[in-house]
C-alpha cells in the first residue's frame, strides 16, 4: 500500500519527522468566538464541529513561553529519552510505528524518534492522528497505519494526562479496533508526563509545565487542533485539521524540537540510570479523577467531570480556548504556573489558591450549571 499524501493537511515539521494523517480543511471557515462555541455546545454541539480563533501571545506570553523552555529544557529531554526506552523494552521488539495523538502528542512522537534514531539506532515511523472525547480514534487512519506496517508494534502517544478521559477513549477505541479489524493493538498510551495516574509509560508523573503545552498551532508545526464535521468530511475521509499559514512567522515548533534534542546528550548518563528503574509499566491508580469527582461535586451542580479540566497542560488549553470560570491553583509561586497567571491576568480570570490540591493547577469551565 502507498500512502496518498497530497489531501493531507500541510505541516512546518519536516516529513522526515512526522506524517499527519488529517485531511486538509486549510481553506474552511470553521474558527467561531469562544462566547458562541460555549453556546453551541450548551445546545449539544461537539466541540470538534468547530475551532476556536487562534490565541496570538502577546509579547508579555511570548517571554514566559521562552523562560519555561529555558527553565526544563534539559529535564523535558530527560523525561523523552526515559519514555523513549520504556517504549522500546514494553514493545520488546525494534519494529516500532510512533502514533502521536494531535496536538498535543506530535512534538513529543517527533522527539521520541530522534532519541530513538541517535541513541537505540532504530529509524522509528511517526504518524499523527486524531482521536476525539465522545467520539473515539480516527479509525480509518489507525487501518492506514495498520495496512502500511502490519506487523509492527504500534505505539500511541500523547503529551500529557489530565483526568483520563483521552486514555478512556483510547481503551474503548482499540478494544473496538481489536474486536473488528482482529488487531492485536495494545491501549497503553506513552506520556511525558501522567499526574492522572492513568498512563502505563511515562517520563513522569509530575504535573509540571511542558513548555509546549504553553502555545496552540505554532508549537505544533501551525496544524490546528482536529476537526470532525460531516459538512466538510465525507465517509471514509480522515478527521480534518487546518494550516496555519499567516502565523509562520511566530512559528517556533522545529526550535522547540532542535531546542530539547540539543539536551539528549548531555542528559544520556541520567536516562539510562533513571529508565533502569522503571518497570516495564506501571500500574494505573486513576488518583486523578477522584479529585476531579470531589472538585466537580463542589463547584457544580450535576457533579460535570467535563468541566474540570485538570493539569498544568489542561488548564492552560482552558485559558487559551475555552471559557474559564475560574482557574484553581496550589501554589502561585511554582515555575510552572507563571504562563497561567500571565493569561487568567490577560483575561480577567479570577485564581483560587488550594495548597491540598492534588495537581498543581485545574480550570474550571464557565457554566450556567455552577454551585
Amino acid at each position: 500500500m502507498k500512502l496518498q499524501t497530497n489531501e493531507l493537511v500541510k505541516t512546518s515539521y519536516s516529513p522526515d519527522d512526522i506524517t499527519f494523517l488529517l485531511k486538509d480543511l486549510s481553506n474552511v471557515q470553521i474558527e467561531s468566538s469562544i462566547e458562541t462555541r460555549e453556546r453551541s455546545f450548551q445546545n449539544g454541539a461537539h466541540y470538534a464541529e468547530s475551532l476556536p480563533i487562534e490565541y496570538r501571545p502577546t509579547s508579555e506570553y511570548t517571554k514566559v513561553y521562552d523562560q519555561a523552555l529555558e527553565d526544563s529544557a534539559e529535564y523535558v529531554a530527560q523525561l523523552v529519552g526515559i519514555l523513549t526506552r520504556r517504549v522500546r523494552k514494553f514493545a520488546d521488539t525494534d519494529d516500532v510505528v510512533l502514533v502521536s495523538l494531535a496536538r498535543a502528542g506530535s512534538p513529543i512522537g517527533i522527539l521520541m524518534k530522534r532519541y530513538a534514531q541517535k541513541f537505540l539506532k532504530l529509524n522509528w515511523s511517526h504518524f499523527s492522528i486524531s482521536i476525539l472525547r465522545g467520539k473515539g480514534i480516527d479509525v480509518g487512519a489507525v487501518k492506514t497505519i495498520r495496512a502500511l506496517y502490519p506487523n509492527s508494534h504500534i505505539q500511541f502517544v500523547d503529551g500529557w494526562t489530565g483526568k483520563g478521559a483521552i486514555q478512556r477513549e483510547l481503551t474503548k477505541s482499540v478494544q473496538q479496533l481489536n474486536k473488528t479489524y482482529q488487531y492485536q493493538l495494545n491501549d497503553d498510551l506513552a506520556v511525558l508526563s501522567d499526574p492522572g495516574e492513568c498512563a502505563t509509560l511515562f517520563g513522569t508523573r509530575e504535573d509540571f509545565l511542558i513548555p509546549n503545552a504553553c502555545l496552540n498551532s505554532t508549537v505544533s508545526g501551525l496544524v490546528s487542533r482536529t476537526v470532525l464535521n460531516e459538512q466538510f468530511q465525507h465517509p471514509g475521509d480522515f478527521h480534518g485539521a487546518k494550516y496555519y499559514a499567516e502565523l509562520e512567522t511566530e512559528d517556533v515548533s522545529n526550535d522547540f524540537i532542535d531546542n530539547i534534542s540539543s539536551q539528549f546528550s548531555s542528559q544520556e548518563e541520567t536516562i539510562n540510570k533513571l529508565a533502569a528503574d522503571f518497570p516495564i509499566t506501571n500500574e494505573r491508580t486513576w488518583r486523578g479523577m477522584r479529585e476531579v469527582e470531589t472538585i466537580a461535586k463542589r463547584y457544580y451542580k450535576t457533579v460535570n467531570i467535563n468541566k474540570v479540566k485538570p493539569s498544568v497542560g489542561e488548564t492552560t488549553r482552558v485559558l487559551l480556548r475555552r471559557k474559564p470560570y475560574k482557574i484553581l491553583i496550589r501554589d502561585t509561586n511554582h515555575e510552572s504556573v507563571r504562563h497561567i497567571l500571565q493569561l487568567s491576568k490577560e483575561k480577567n480570570i479570577p485564581i483560587e489558591v488550594i495548597p491540598e490540591l492534588f495537581y498543581l493547577a485545574i480550570g474550571l469551565i464557565e457554566s450556567e450549571d455552577l454551585l
